[in-house]
């Protein structure tokens, strides 16, 4: 597989765009191989912008990206967890890295999510996490959070959304931070990162949904909080 900081390819692009129609993709006029490890895949208009790591998936992803593409409903779900679930062994990037810093006014938060990733790694994990940074970003606006391997010289690193505290309150950013520990948890095992069998077991384990995206529910604050 290329490195993730290698440049994408013209030719490249137009290949897989042919195979992709082979397989089924209708519609798209262009696609655009992009180095943006935030969004994967993404369609605008008749423009289909992809990774170009997914040049060299096997055939079972690229008959994911069309499902995405060209599904509705639960298949185009299911499309979306392969692409996602490939994604994690996708090399790291060449580039420095460079991580969003918490916001001043959210140093209480990641203070409180550090304070609880102590509680349940001896309570889920019987203490055999490594010890993170958990910081609070507020650039993030679709996901819940993400957990970032070490990079070089960056130390490993969970990132909870700020929005996502404020919208759905702390117990379901407690749910997330766990979901992210799984990860942790994988990474740490010699694991591939993803959704897979590993971390559907793990995930029961522990307590929480078994897959890579909920619904929040905003009950969980009355419920009771995890930490």
């Amino acid at each position: 597989m290329p490195r993730d900081g290698a440049p994408p390819s013209a030719a490249a692009s137009v290949s897989l765009l042919e195979q992709l129609r082979a397989l089924g993709l209708r519609w798209v006029e262009e696609l655009r191989l992009t180095r943006n490890r935030r969004t994967m895949v993404s369609i605008r208009g008749r423009t289909l912008r992809l990774h170009h790591a997914y040049v060299q998936a096997p055939l079972v992803v690229h008959r994911a990206v069309v499902a995405f593409v060209m599904a509705r409903g639960s298949a185009r779900h299911a499309a979306r967890r392969d692409i996602v679930e490939w994604a994690a062994q996708i090399p790291p990037d060449d580039r420095p890295f460079r991580s969003e810093r918490t916001h001043p006014d959210d140093l209480s938060l990641s203070e409180h999510f550090a304070l609880c990733h102590g509680r349940l790694n001896a309570i889920q994990f019987g203490g055999s996490l490594g010890p993170v940074a958990v910081r609070v970003s507020r650039r993030m606006k679709t996901r819940l959070g993400h957990f970032s391997p070490r990079r070089g010289e960056v130390k490993p690193e969970i990132a909870i959304s700020a929005r996502h505290v404020r919208h759905h309150g702390m117990a379901d950013a407690e749910l997330t931070l766990l979901h992210e520990m799984v990860h942790q948890w994988q990474h740490e095992s010699g694991l591939p990162l993803g959704h897979g069998p590993a971390f559907r077991d793990k995930a029961r384990e522990v307590g929480i949904p078994p897959r890579a995206t909920r619904k929040v529910d905003s009950r969980l604050e009355a419920a009771g909080r995890y930490c």
